[in-house]
């Protein structure tokens, strides 16, 4: 048989590129390792493809999917060793897509929020892999056997412990976007404003905020800050420093409210507001400040925040 024309081949790849980067990037919470397990992702299809002899793939889906959770697996035992010397606490690095078309992809929606991405850092990697596959995009135990050489069998107690281990620390829910980005104003306007009595009113009194430097960026703190109380002080410290040439953009990050801060036109910040299950109060402050993990935000409209016709 003869081999697929390149045109063809990378068709069939790019259909389903948005679906795989969804799958990896839920495994590995980065972006740029999960560009990069793509591109292996592209070399192992486009030579399974080119072969004279190949026969044609009758699941491409599935196929694609099994290499790209096996490389991401593999990328995964490499990623931890790295984590091991990180500087401060290690958060997913946000979905801060440049364009429209890259942010309203169907299958980027589907990622998980960022307090379930940082749950499941503290499963191990074939629970999370499972966990992804199952629950995520509803692959059946047998497939997900097939996919990473496990029995069924395997495959459900992976999956039964890592979904108690979720439900546990973090129930899965589905914040409707303009809630998130409703409560990421109301708190920036309250910090920048110096309300605190307004910032108290919207934060859960066992609330948690989580600050990721890399060692790099600023950060209020290396360790989590937790209690309603030493919050509001972290916050009070860190607008006493907010400046007038700063500005702000509200995006949507898998559901969660962000607000991205800017100083001089770069991004200093993407911070990431998980709500309690009531969606009442904030229960969790996921501050990235490592700026490996937020350069590839958008430019900020020139006059800041009230001059961002998305604000109105």
């Amino acid at each position: 048989m003869s081999p697929l024309h390149p045109d063809e081949v990378t068709a069939q790849f790019l259909d389903h590129h948005e679906l795989l980067f969804s799958v990896v990037y839920n495994m590995l919470g980065s972006v740029s390792d999960t560009e990069d397990v793509l591109q292996e992702v592209w070399l192992a299809w486009a030579a399974r493809c080119r072969g004279a002899d190949a026969a044609p793939v009758e699941n491409r889906r599935a196929y694609l999917i099994r290499i790209a959770a096996n490389k991401a697996l593999a990328r995964r035992a490499e990623l931890s060793r790295s984590r091991e010397t990180y500087v401060g606490p290690w958060l997913p690095e946000p979905l801060l897509a440049g364009t429209e078309d890259a942010s309203d992809s169907i299958e980027r929606v589907q990622s998980l929020s960022t307090a379930v991405l940082v749950v499941l850092e503290t499963v191990s990697p074939l629970e999370r892999a499972v966990f992804v596959l199952h629950e995520v995009f509803g692959f059946s135990h047998p497939e997900i056997g097939d996919m990473i050489g496990r029995r069924p069998e395997a495959v459900r107690q992976l999956s039964s412990r890592a979904r108690k281990h979720v439900q546990a620390r973090r129930p899965r829910r589905r914040v409707a976007p303009e809630v998130g980005l409703e409560v990421a104003e109301r708190f920036v306007a309250a910090a920048v404003g110096g309300d605190m009595e307004a910032l108290f009113q919207l934060l859960a009194p066992d609330v948690t905020l989580w600050t990721d430097s890399g060692g790099v960026g600023p950060a209020y703190s290396l360790q989590p800050v937790r209690g309603r109380d030493a919050v509001l002080a972290a916050f009070a410290a860190i607008t006493a420093n907010y400046r007038h040439e700063m500005s702000v953009q509200y995006r949507s990050v898998s559901g969660d409210g962000c607000a991205l801060v800017f100083s001089g036109g770069i991004p200093v910040a993407a911070v990431v507001f998980d709500l309690s299950p009531d969606r009442s109060e904030i229960a969790g402050i996921y501050s990235v400040t490592n700026p490996s993990k937020i350069t590839g935000a958008a430019e900020p409209y020139p006059g800041g925040v009230d001059d961002d016709p998305r604000h109105r």
